[in-house]
């Protein structure tokens, strides 16, 4: 190609594309004077005059535009009808290349003329597309062909076509921000010239077809997820020669045939989605242009899609496949976690927190596909939306209109996922063009779960790949690992952190995030642990008191005066962390009418201080299940006059140096690495025992309990859940920080060394992800945006804690660090001693922690606390040991019990009774807590 018509084609572009640009807006300026019915005829006029200018362009140029006429040509769902009427023509065939070319290709491609190949060859082509055309043959043996030839010198119009492409788009861009689809036109341009090399579409048939099981060896049995589609069997090729097998099929706009065949148009196009499905989830490697020429319809029963054109296709490694079925399942689910979990792994970035809008904009992609008769008012709706999205985000971000405008809430999207988002596009216009309604979240499904699912099953479990491969600090540790083998199943993702005199002994993390994230567990992963974040709260309260700003026998109206009503103005501090302040089923009924309400911080803080005690105060320990956490919230933020976070990370989070791996309620940006909960189904008949004890609380004891354990998973993996404070609940860590508190615990708050076999290194993460802003950003030195409806907080990540972090790196093992400054800090722990007066007498709590008594001693040297479903924190003073637990499949504790009764026996530490054979129900304290 010269540069005379390389400049030739540029310019026609670029006049056609500003051609129809101003046309376009001058009819925008016009519509707002005329009336409603004149409005619909201008904007017909407009579209049929602007078409009919893109269709004659493509004509003109061929090459790479036809292409995208074609891609036009398929969104009926939301492209006027004056576009898909007209780009329709290039379905069907363009002008075809002189047969003396083609001839002329063949014998240099193959070495051999058209005469010495085949016994017979049709010189007019079946059908003349953008980079070839085809013809039927017949080969010296008989069998039926078509030989696929490409243009002579469409390889310089192809990359030339690209490059006018780039500019356009950019200038677009530049002209219309809210429409940049620069990284489409990036992608496009790295996978299309891949199309310009026959062995390459070759090899790639060859493969889809053997995914699909559609060799003619197959041994027609039905396998899960198994296809009916056929491919043709690929005979020769070269560089610009493709030789396949002929199959006499019906083309997809040819109604007449269809009717004729009695051909279910709805059973097809199922069929090619489902094709679609088990490509991208299930093989990773899909074809990339499912337009409707590249299809045809075998013309025998039953009637099965062929596929043909093979030269644009993806490979998608096994995470990105992973993230994309992630995606999908959370967009089917409403799983706001695994949607911005599968955003981090597939490299999406966004430049705002804006879950539901992110969800909104995702589930777009999978929506039921519209008909084409539709297609007006899905635009109107689509657009309608658009601008409804950008309004909020300019509020969010507080851009002015010019602002908000050019503002692109996306930082950086994947390319793998481009031509994802093309296909699926391509399908949804496929499907309107076919006039037919499909539900793309019930017919991926299943090909989705099988992409995680099976990578679960095939997940070597019964072995020591299992276990996360990070160093073994003892021997201790590696009896431990080899029992997590032997359970196996028992087992979906668990995490095991141990400290003896104040070094780490056990740092063990296995198996699998969740039921549908086959990505492996690793140490710094973060679990919600329910009820252990009760002895996270009572440290905190504990701390307030060792800084002198708060006393254990205050009583709470003094510093929360709108809690001193209803009978309570004369209730401790003391009472409520020892369970006797008789608020135990404080709130049940409101949390059964709307338990959403748990994650309004604030509006729970007002509720609770009108709330009436149901027994006198001091007199009966009964568990305060939820309660508890919302009473010492307050008590923490009135004393001490901050948030309830910023205590979090004042007590415990910075002097532990355990940033990104200790949370209630989790900022953003963390999602990628949340375990997800799940149940143990087996242990389902045993909760039934349970709700009839007397020791349940009353509201538990009412309801279903069955039920309230089936839903637990449901609603704690919910993002605005995880996202709220509920200190009595809603804790998220990993187990080595867990551990590490009760290290730091045992020894009245000393400060334990770093396991330097520890990766990542403890307090690796940033504490606080940043996100960036439309605006230039001002340093705070600490930054509280709360947000009402879920009640979290998100604090900037300011250079006093990077500060902080770096110093804290540097201590050396021998610095002497405490959190507590009172010698007898045990004591209140536990309500002995000097503390003894300030608790139930007989009770199973100290002054915020369970006691537990040893098997072979009624001693109470052991504190902690467990939570629902197995995971559990607790330390031994004597011995100076804490170990910490985390699950994410819920069960009675069977897996926790055996990890601790393994684990104290080696150590020779007494083992607590409910981690005994003894014990009824081992470590599941939220049901099983207290005995009066």
């Amino acid at each position: 190609m010269g540069w005379k018509n390389i400049c030739k084609r540029r310019l026609r572009v670029f006049a056609v594309t500003l051609m129809i640009y101003l046309d376009y807006k001058a009819v925008q300026k016009k519509a707002k004077w005329v009336s409603k019915g004149k409005e619909d005829a201008l904007w017909a006029r407009t579209h049929e005059r602007n078409a009919r200018r893109v269709l004659n362009l493509i004509i003109e140029l061929e090459g790479l535009w036809v292409k995208l006429g074609q891609y036009l040509s398929t969104r009926a769902d939301v492209l006027p009808e004056a576009y898909i009427g007209l780009l329709k023509q290039l379905q069907d065939s363009l002008p075809a290349r002189p047969l003396e070319e083609v001839r002329q290709t063949i014998e240099e491609e193959l070495g051999k003329s058209v005469d010495e190949l085949f016994s017979s060859f049709d010189g007019n082509p079946l059908a003349t597309a953008s980079i070839a055309q085809v013809h039927r043959a017949t080969l010296k043996d008989g069998q039926q062909v078509v030989v696929k030839v490409q243009h002579v010198g469409i390889k310089e119009v192809i990359l030339e076509d690209l490059k006018n492409a780039k500019a356009i788009v950019d200038w677009i861009a530049w002209a219309e921000p809210q429409y940049n689809f620069s990284p489409m036109i990036d992608e496009w341009c790295r996978e299309a010239p891949k199309e310009l090399d026959f062995n390459h579409e070759a090899e790639n048939t060859r493969k889809v077809s053997t995914n699909l099981g559609c060799k003619k060896d197959n041994d027609g049995t039905s396998h899960t997820n198994s296809v009916n589609v056929l491919i043709p069997e690929v005979i020769q090729s070269s560089e610009k020669i493709l030789v396949l097998e002929y199959m006499d099929g019906i083309r997809l706009n040819d109604i007449e045939s269809f009717e004729a065949y009695g051909i279910d148009k709805q059973k097809l196009v199922e069929e090619i989605t489902r094709a679609y499905a088990h490509q991208i989830y299930v093989d990773g490697f899909f074809n990339g242009d499912p337009h409707p020429g590249n299809f045809l319809v075998s013309k025998e029963p039953p009637n099965s899609p062929i596929l043909l054109d093979f030269g644009l296709t993806k490979s998608l490694s096994s995470s990105m496949k992973q993230a994309l079925a992630k995606m999908f399942l959370a967009c089917g689910e409403g799983n706001h976690v695994a949607l911005l979990s599968s955003f981090a792994e597939m490299g999406l970035k966004l430049r705002l927190d804006m879950p539901d809008l992110a969800m909104e904009v995702s589930t777009l992609f999978f929506r039921t596909s519209t008909l084409a008769s539709e297609a007006l008012e899905n635009a109107k709706s689509l657009n309608g939306q658009r601008e409804k999205n950008m309004k909020i985000i300019q509020e969010k971000m507080n851009l002015d209109q010019k602002e908000a405008k050019r503002f692109n809430p996306v930082d950086a999207f994947p390319g793998d996922a481009i031509i994802f988002m093309r296909v699926l596009n391509l399908l949804r216009g496929l499907s309107s063009t076919m006039n037919v309604r499909i539900s793309y979240l019930d017919i991926m499904k299943p090909f989705a779960e099988e992409a995680l699912l099976g990578k679960l099953r095939n997940a070597p479990k019964m072995n020591m790949e299992w276990i996360c491969n990070t160093p073994v600090h003892s021997s201790v540790e590696e009896k431990l690992r080899q029992l997590l083998v032997q359970m196996g199943d028992k087992i979906l993702g668990l995490q095991v952190c141990a400290y003896k005199d104040g070094k780490v002994i056990i740092d063990t993390a296995a198996g699998v995030l969740g039921r549908y994230d086959p990505r492996p567990v690793l140490p710094d992963s973060l679990f919600p642990v329910f009820s252990v974040t009760k002895g996270i709260t009572a440290g905190m309260v504990h701390w307030l008191v060792d800084k002198g700003k708060l006393k254990l026998e205050e009583t709470i109206a003094n510093i929360w005066p709108e809690f001193g009503t209803n009978g309570k103005d004369l209730m401790k501090v003391h009472h409520v962390l020892n369970h006797t302040s008789g608020l135990h089923n404080a709130m049940a009924d409101v949390m059964q009418n709307n338990p959403l309400l748990l994650c309004d911080w604030d509006q729970s803080l007002n509720l609770i201080a009108k709330c009436s005690p149901e027994t006198e105060i001091g007199t009966q320990q009964l568990y305060h299940y939820l309660s508890f956490g919302w009473l010492c919230g307050g008590v923490i933020e009135h004393a001490s006059g901050k948030k309830l976070q910023e205590v979090l990370e004042e007590a415990i989070v910075h002097p532990l140096n355990i940033e990104g791996e200790l949370y209630i309620g989790i900022p953003p940006g963390v999602e990628s690495r949340l375990a997800t909960l799940s149940l143990d189904t087996d242990d389902l008949e045993k909760f039934a025992s349970i709700q009839s004890r007397s020791e349940i609380p009353g509201s538990l004891q009412q309801g279903n309990i069955i039920e309230m354990v089936t839903t637990l998973p449901f609603f704690f993996n919910t993002l605005n859940v995880r996202r709220a404070i509920i200190p009595a609940a809603n804790g998220h860590c990993s187990a080595r920080a867990l551990a590490r508190y009760y290290a730091a615990l045992a020894t009245g708050g000393n400060i334990p060394s770093h396991s330097s076999l520890s990766k990542p290194p403890v307090g690796d993460h940033p504490h606080i992800p940043k996100f960036s802003s439309a605006k230039a950003k001002r340093k705070h030195r600490s930054c509280n945006i709360r947000t009402p409806s879920m009640g979290c907080s998100i604090f900037s990540h300011n250079d006093d804690s990077i500060t902080y972090n770096l110093v804290s790196n540097m201590v050396e093992e021998d610095t002497k660090q405490c959190m507590f400054n009172k010698p007898n800090i045990h004591d209140a722990f536990m309500g002995s001693g000097d503390f003894s007066n300030l608790v139930f007498s007989e009770g199973k709590f100290g002054l915020g922690f369970r006691t537990f008594e040893s098997t072979d001693s009624h001693d109470t040297k052991t504190f902690g606390h467990s939570g629902i479903g197995g995971s559990t924190g607790f330390c031994n003073v004597e011995h100076n040991f804490a170990i910490a637990v985390t699950v994410n499949k819920m069960s009675l504790g069977g897996v926790t019990r055996k990890i601790i009764q393994l684990v104290c026996s080696e150590l020779k530490i007494p083992l607590p009774v409910e981690f005994s054979e003894h014990g009824e129900i081992g470590p599941d304290m939220q049901l099983s807590l207290q005995q009066t």
